[in-house]
Order: structure tokens, then sequence, then C-alpha cells
């Protein structure tokens, strides 16, 4: 088939481009010509370069001047990149859809890219920086800090039980009320935080009005019991601290190693004489004692304590006392839990258990051996409306000066405010105890506020 008429677009026959014009030799060939023309029959640019003896095509190469020309690359593929997203209506808010992805930078690279710029003495401060920062995390913000302070070999925290009494349901004398409510909410919540702190255990105990005992109403005789129970609960335990329920922990950043334990022979008196607000005769001057009994000391060794206890200015007070699990204890118990001497003596004694022991310790010779005294304001301050009849006395009475360990709100029930008293003193413990962040904030910037504005704020 032939065609009447070229369908070059171009006059006189032939393409613009060389490849597509076959100039037909007279012989019929069809191959293609060595030279090959424009449209206008003059050689194209890279035919005629070729020729020339140069390359087919022009080069092309940089000349790396300027800031944007070297680093346009690296630049560039720091930038955040962004998901093509060209739906629309509720397609559009898919997660991942039309925002940013930090999926796709290579965050990798980037840290590599940072730290292999870091001199060897940064890197190595950096190092030191995260470590240091790893171990504050892990050893004091999370609940790792319980468990390896509960560890004989670190912290020693399972050796100390507290038992705290609470009045779960109902007051002693008592329905509770609001107020009561929260006495106990406030107690319990210290008390916790600071076994949460250093590892120890928690024991709260029901000391509600119950029957409990075939014939006998022992109210707050029950301390014995409690006592016995929790030693058996806690076979790993070597002290209890009773705690009763109107005490306030003021200094939770002291364990009671570091307050008591580390330094118990220090800390402590054997000898009642040095206060004796019952003025019991001590030692005991009995001919047939042994000499170890007439000692006003004992053995003098801190390892046969095993009972510790303050005197007020009643007497013994047993709000807050520690005891030590061994043979001499339970004999103690077994004696203080004696249905005999409640029968006879429970109408006569007004401070009930407080009472029996006072009287054990002055007729039986053999648990003044055992027997330690610490000073009251080391394990039980009394605010200034306890034993105040005389006035404040220093061995007594709380001194925030001196950042008393422990508050008891001894006797708030008749006539004075329970709660006022634990309010009062659990916002200054949080005074007391707050961090370098809570006083800058507190301490500076509310200051500089209520002095600008004229108002009080807390931030």
């Amino acid at each position: 088939m032939s065609l009447s008429r070229s369908p070059s677009p171009v006059p006189g026959g032939g393409w613009a481009s060389p490849g597509l014009t076959n100039n037909l030799s007279p012989s019929g060939r069809s191959s293609p010509t060595k030279a090959y023309a424009g449209s206008n029959g003059t050689p194209v640019m890279w035919e005629r370069q070729k020729s020339m003896g140069g390359p087919a095509y022009q080069s092309f190469s940089t000349q790396n001047q300027g800031f944007f020309s070297r680093h346009m690359r690296r630049i560039s593929s720091q930038l955040p990149r962004f998901k093509a997203d060209n739906t629309h209506g509720a397609e559009r808010e898919k997660i991942g859809q039309g925002r940013w992805s930090g999926l796709n930078m290579l965050r990798l690279g980037r840290i590599r890219g940072i730290t292999g710029r870091m001199s060897r003495r940064t890197k190595m401060l950096l190092a030191f920086f995260l470590l240091f920062l790893l171990g504050y995390i892990i050893f004091y913000s999370t609940p790792l800090v319980y468990y390896y302070r509960r560890t004989s070999w670190l912290g020693g925290g399972q050796k100390f039980v507290i038992i705290l009494a609470a009045n779960v349901g109902g007051g002693v004398m008592e329905w509770k009320g609001a107020r009561e409510w929260a006495i106990e909410r406030d107690s319990i919540r210290n008390k916790k935080k600071y076994v949460a702190k250093w590892g120890y255990d928690l024991e709260i105990v029901d000391m509600s009005t119950k029957k409990r005992y075939a014939h006998e109403w022992r109210e707050s005789w029950e301390k014995v019991d409690f006592v016995r129970s929790t030693l058996r609960k806690y076979p790993k335990a070597e002290w209890v601290w009773w705690l009763d329920l109107n005490t306030f922990i003021m200094e939770p950043s002291k364990s009671l190693q570091d307050h008591i334990f580390d330094r118990i022979e220090d800390v402590t008196y054997r000898d009642i004489t040095e206060y004796n607000p019952l003025n019991i005769s001590h030692p005991p001057a009995d001919p047939y004692l042994d000499e170890l009994s007439k000692s006003p000391i004992g053995d003098g060794n801190p390892n046969s304590i095993h009972l510790m206890l303050s005197q007020d200015c009643s007497g013994f007070n047993l709000g807050s006392f520690f005891m030590r699990r061994g043979t001499w204890t339970d004999h103690l118990l077994d004696v203080w839990w004696d249905p005999v001497a409640y029968e006879q003596k429970h109408m006569e004694w007004e401070h009930k258990e407080q009472d029996a022991l006072e009287q054990l310790y002055i007729a039986q010779p053999w648990i003044r051996k055992s027997t330690a005294f610490l000073p009251q304001r080391m394990i039980n301050s009394f605010p200034t409306g306890a034993c105040s009849e005389k006035g404040t006395d220093p061995r007594i009475h709380y001194d925030q000066k001196d950042r008393d360990f422990l508050v008891n709100m001894a006797g708030c029930e008749w006539g004075r405010d329970c709660w006022g008293e634990m309010y009062n003193f659990r916002e200054l413990s949080y005074y007391l105890n707050r961090s370098l962040w809570e006083r800058f904030k507190e301490d500076l910037l509310c200051g500089i506020w209520f002095k600008l504005t004229g108002k009080k704020v807390k931030f």
C-alpha cells in the first residue's frame, strides 16, 4: 500500500527526530545512514559533537560551592515527612493520615550522627549522666525500692512490722463520725507511706469493742494478743512496733534503723531512775536474787533487750513501743495475758494493760533485765495539751526545732480536739519535709505573687 503523500509534518519529508527519518538509497535500502540530519538538513547537536571527537552528550557537574549546595541533601533528610492524604471527611480522622509520622524518621541514624560528632569526653559525661538518672529512677521512683530495702543484706526492712490499732466499723466507745473516719484515714495513710518507703510490713488490727473471748471484755488488752498473732504471721520479723491510732509519723525520711536500732546502745537506758515518775525502787534488793538481777542495767548487752518503751508524766506509755521476738517475749506475753490477773485487777487498773505491765515490772525482776527505755520524744512525743498540768515539759512535748520523730495525741478524746491536732501535725509534717521544688514554688513563687497581687495562691 502506497501513500499519496508523506505523513511527515516537515515540508519536504522527514521528521524532526533523527531516528524517524530514513534516507533511502537509490538501491532501495531501508537502513539508516551514518549521518543524521535535522529537519532543515543540518546535523543534530550530539552528532556534530561526536564527529568532533568529544562526548556524545554534554555532562552536568555541580560546583559544590556555598552552604546550601554542600548540605542540601543532609538538611532535606532531617526534615519531618508527611504522609500523603487525598481522602476527605471521616477518612481524614484515621490515625496516621494527614499527620506527621515520627516513625518515618531515621531516629537511629540521627542519634548515630549526633554521637559520632561528639568528643570522647562528652560521650563519657553523657553516659555517666544517663546511668545516674537510670539508677535514681529504679531505686527511688519505682516499687523496686520497697523490695531492695526489705532484703536482709541491703535494707533489712523485713525484720520490722508495724502494728496499727484501728477501729474498723466503729469506735471503741461510740460509733465513728466524720472526724473519726478522717483521723483513721490520715493515720493509716501515714503508716502505709512510711512502710512503703522503707520496706517494712504493716498489720492493721481491729480494736473495736467486741466480746472476743468467752467471758471477758478486754478492751485495749487485745494489744497482747495482737502482738502474739503478728509474730506468728510474720516469721521473718524480729521486731514489732505497736502504734495507737492517734499517732502520726512526723519524719518519714528517717528509718527505724537509722533512728534507733543502729545505735540502740546509745539511745536507750535500763536504769529507770534516770526518769522515774512512778518512783519505782531500782534495782531490786531481794537477797535471793543473783548479781545480774540486782544490776541496775542488767547485763549491759543490747542484744538482750526485748522490750523498749517510753514513759510519760504518769508512767509507762504503750501508745508506741517495741517488742522483739524470743523466748523472753513469749513468757512476758503469757504472764501479761494471764486471765487471773485480769479478773482480779481489771477494775482497779485505770490504764488496763499499761498498769498490768507496770505491776509486772515491779514484781518480776526477770522482766527488768530485758526491758529498756527510750526518751519519750524519740518515739512518743506529746502535743502541748497532753500532760500539761505543769506546763510544757522538754522531756515530753513535741519540739519543732528538734524535728521529733513521732507525735502521739494521747488522751485527745478526753476534752481535746483529736481531728484538729491530727490535721495540724499532718500539715506541719508536710511543711517540714518539702522537696526543693516544692519549697521553690511555695516560698519564692507564691511569695512573689502575693506581693504583686495581695492574694495567696498555691502552685
